[in-house]
């Protein structure tokens, strides 16, 4: 279970305002989580600590298929997102890098920017550690916790493998 305070944005937050075209020319993770959020709120970078959460609201990560997105937000220390939904390939772009993200609009909606928050892969719940108040997102297929837990589909093909 991983936890942290969370930060709150709204709905169709697309791949553009997570990670900017303009740095699309480096897949460096640093130096895109340096610039994670920056057309939604452009001191996020600077004000989010290892471990802290995002929250989205409605279609959170729609517009481009980049990995970039997602990279961004794990590189910038960010535990995981929760959202009231995802887009579809965003979806299956955090997992193949090992970003774990829960779909709960019931927690996206009630959870206030600034509470700490904590989550379970394994069982989908969530739980607002400031108020004490648990949520329910569909717990992840086996094999998606093993990529999560992996850091990623290449490591964990890599795993096996190797094994």
């Amino acid at each position: 279970m991983s936890d942290g305070k969370c930060w709150k944005f709204g709905d169709n937050i697309d791949t553009d305002a997570i990670i900017p075209a303009r740095y699309l020319n480096t897949t460096d993770p640093a130096q895109l989580a340096a610039h994670c959020m920056e057309d939604a709120d452009a001191g996020f970078a600077k004000k989010a600590v290892p471990g802290d959460v995002i929250i989205g609201g409605e279609n959170f990560g729609c517009g481009s298929s980049r990995e970039h997105a997602p990279i961004a937000i794990k590189a910038a220390g960010i535990s995981f997102v929760v959202a009231k939904s995802f887009a579809r390939i965003f979806f299956r772009n955090a997992i193949n890098i090992g970003l774990a993200i829960f779909e709960c609009p019931e927690a996206a909606e009630e959870i206030p920017e600034g509470h700490k928050i904590a989550a379970d892969i394994k069982t989908g719940v969530i739980i607002d550690l400031t108020s004490g108040k648990r949520y329910q997102a569909a717990p992840f297929a086996p094999a998606m916790q093993e990529i999560i837990a992996a850091g990623g589909l290449m490591n964990f093909v890599k795993s096996k493998v190797t094994a």
